[in-house]
């Protein structure tokens, strides 16, 4: 997965500090959230992807900050109402697996999402942003927006905290599914919005609803890419894991790298999706797997870097 990174990516979501145990019993901030991990994901492979966020002027928003312009993102931001940095408390249990508990505010201005949308090639939102609101009426209104102008991606990251009504949030993710050309979700998320429903079938439903492409991350396992008739089962990368902290954010960003160095982007994006072979498709989702997995050795969102990938493939 080599070649020019010329696409223009936005991304649109919440960043915010995740509160994390360390060994000796107490906790370290580090910076995350989904989309701004996904942004730093993209950043790190050789884009140079503009994340539009809410950031206070704080010092937690400033670690945020300097995480993001590190990896060469465009920070594109509002100050939250509430005055502070949103948090997420992780939780981690025996198996390196990463459950929250949060404190954040959601709004972005309507002007603020049109202005830097405007000549965007790639779309990518999810998470908290597409259903908590009342940002995530505006990010609706701008995928919206996007659709025909911009690979419109999404990934609807389940977040029972946020949203414990399972039936309302899942009617705003079919709706927001409705509006995507990419969709990337984890197994363990379907579980929730579709408990009993076995993944395969929930992906080949999806990938009639909207989407050229379902992706369905299956943790160890690896994944399933599902477009029309085509369905490919790409393997897992066996790893040791420290902990699973932004492993799907990792995977959606190198998944979005792969697709726009093969093509994929602008007004043409689902023909373009369309039209990529099986092996394409595959080896896209290969390379995804093998980003999360350097994510998942080591602690915290930590994407790895192109030369790191390159590295490990010589």
């Amino acid at each position: 997965m080599t070649g020019p990174a010329a696409a223009r990516l936005v991304v649109v979501g919440e960043a915010l500090v995740d509160v994390v145990p360390d060994a000796d019993g107490g906790t370290r901030d580090l910076p995350g959230g989904s989309p701004a991990n996904v942004a730093v994901t993209l950043g790190r492979l050789g884009h140079r992807p503009t994340l539009v966020t809410s950031l206070a002027q704080d010092a937690r928003g400033a670690l945020v900050r300097d995480w993001l312009e590190a990896s060469d993102v465009e920070v594109r931001l509002a100050a939250p109402a509430c005055g502070r940095t949103s948090t997420a408390a992780v939780v981690l249990g025996a198996d390196g697996g990463a459950s929250y508990e949060f404190d954040l505010d959601w709004d972005l201005p309507a002007d603020l999402l049109r202005a830097a949308l405007d000549g965007a090639d790639v779309v990518h939102t999810g998470s908290i942003a597409t259903v908590l609101d009342p940002g995530a009426d505006a990010v609706e209104v701008a995928m919206r927006a996007a659709r025909g102008r911009a690979l419109v991606s999404f990934d609807p990251n389940a977040r029972p905290v946020i949203t414990p009504d399972v039936d309302a949030a899942r009617t705003r993710v079919e709706r927001l599914v409705g509006l995507s050309d990419l969709v990337k979700v984890s197994d363990e998320d379907l579980g929730w919005y579709y408990p009993g429903q076995p993944a395969p079938a929930v992906a080949r439903r999806w990938a009639t609803a909207g989407p050229v492409l379902v992706v369905v991350t299956l943790g160890a396992q690896g994944a399933l890419v599902v477009r029309g008739e085509d369905v490919v089962t790409v393997p897992g990368v066996r790893v040791q894991v420290a902990d699973t902290i932004g492993a799907g954010d990792t995977f959606t960003g190198a998944l979005l790298d792969a697709l726009t160095r093969a093509g994929v982007g602008g007004p043409r994006a689902r023909g373009a999706l369309a039209d990529l072979s099986v092996r394409q498709l595959a080896d896209a989702a290969a390379w995804a797997a093998r980003a999360a997995a350097v994510t998942v050795s080591r602690p915290g969102a930590d994407p790895p870097t192109r030369a790191e990938l390159d590295a490990a493939d010589a």
